[in-house]
C-alpha cells in the first residue's frame, strides 16, 4: 500500500513537471490583412466574376461596370477638339497675310528713308510707314494670341479626354492583391456607385498569429526571430509550424480578455505578430500558441 501511494505521488509530480514544460509562451488568434474592394466607377455591373472562397491574382480583371456614357462623352470631346482645331488654319492664313504686308511695307520704308535722306520725302511719309508697320506687328501679335488660346482649348480637351479614359479604366474592376475572397457584397446587374463595397479579400497564404507577451518576455523577442507555432491537431495533441516575428508593438496595452487567466488579464502586455506560411489549414480567428525559445 505504501509503495502504491508513493507511485501515485511520483506520477503527479511528473505530470505537473511535464505540464509546466509544455506550457506555451504566448497565446493568440490568427488574423489576415483584409482589403475591402470598392467600386471606382458608377453604373450597372455588367459582369462580376467573383465568388466567395475563390483565389484571385493581383491586377486580375474580375468585373466591368457600364461605360457607354463615358465612351459617348469621350467621342463628344474628340469631336469638339476637332471643331476647335479648324480655327488654326484660318488664323495662320491671316498671320501670313499680315507678314506679307509687313514685307511690302519694309520695302516701302527703305525707299522712303532713302528719299527722306535726300530731302525728297517728308517726315510725315516716314511716320506713316512706321505707323503702318507698328499696326501690322500689333495685328500679328493679336493673331498669335488667338492661336495660342485655341491650342490651350485643345489641350484642355485633351486633359478632359484623359480623365474620361481614366474613368473608363476604373470601370474595369481589378483585384488589388493575391488572395482569397472572404465576402461578396455585389452581384451582376446591380448598380455600382463610387465607393460601394464589392467584395472583401485577404492574403491567406501568409497569415499572422497575433499574441500578447509580458514586459519580462519582451527583451527576448526580436524581429525576424523564428519561433515555434502550435495549433490544435485534435482534442489532445498539437501540430507544430514555424513562424517568424514580423511586428512588435512599441507601446503597452491592457491585456485583452482572450488571454487565458484572470491574473494575466490585469497586466500590461505588448502585442506581437508572427508570420506563418499557411498550408491551407489555418483560418482567420483560429487560436494558436507560440514558444519563442524553441526555434531560433
Amino acid at each position: 500500500m505504501k509503495f502504491y501511494n508513493l507511485l501515485i505521488i511520483i506520477t503527479i509530480v511528473l505530470v505537473s513537471c511535464t505540464g509546466n514544460n509544455n506550457k506555451s509562451d504566448a497565446y493568440g488568434n490568427f488574423e489576415a490583412t483584409e482589403v475591402r474592394v470598392s467600386a471606382l466607377g458608377q453604373g450597372q455591373i455588367l459582369s462580376f466574376d467573383v465568388e466567395e472562397g475563390s483565389i484571385l491574382q493581383k491586377d486580375q480583371v474580375v468585373g466591368l461596370i457600364d461605360t457607354i456614357d463615358l465612351h459617348l462623352k469621350k467621342e463628344q470631346l474628340i469631336r469638339t477638339k476637332a471643331a476647335i482645331a479648324t480655327r488654326i488654319p484660318s488664323i495662320n492664313s491671316r498671320i501670313d497675310v499680315q507678314k506679307q504686308q509687313e514685307a511690302n511695307l519694309l520695302v516701302d520704308k527703305e525707299r522712303i528713308d532713302n528719299l527722306y535722306k535726300d530731302g525728297a520725302a517728308t517726315k510725315k511719309q516716314v511716320d506713316d510707314v512706321n505707323g503702318a508697320l507698328d499696326l501690322i506687328n500689333s495685328q500679328v501679335k493679336s493673331l498669335e494670341v488667338q492661336r495660342a488660346a485655341v491650342y490651350n482649348e485643345m489641350e484642355t480637351i485633351d486633359t478632359q479626354v484623359a480623365q474620361v479614359r481614366e474613368s473608363i479604366r476604373k470601370c474595369h474592376i481589378r483585384n488589388p492583391l493575391n488572395g482569397t475572397v472572404l465576402v461578396k457584397f455585389a452581384e451582376n446587374g446591380e448598380i455600382a456607385a463610387f465607393g460601394k463595397p464589392l467584395y472583401k479579400i485577404a492574403d491567406l497564404e501568409n497569415i499572422k498569429l497575433k499574441v500578447y507577451v509580458s514586459g519580462a518576455q519582451l527583451p527576448h523577442i526580436k524581429l525576424g526571430q523564428v519561433v515555434e507555432v502550435l495549433v490544435d491537431e485534435d482534442e489532445t495533441s498539437n501540430r507544430t509550424l514555424n513562424g517568424t516575428v514580423s511586428w512588435i508593438s512599441q507601446s503597452a496595452e491592457f491585456t485583452p480578455k482572450t488571454i487565458q487567466t484572470k491574473e494575466e488579464r490585469v497586466n500590461l502586455v505588448y502585442a506581437v505578430k508572427i508570420l506563418v506560411k499557411n498550408d491551407g489549414s489555418l483560418k482567420i480567428g483560429m487560436p494558436g500558441e507560440i514558444n519563442f525559445n524553441s526555434s531560433n
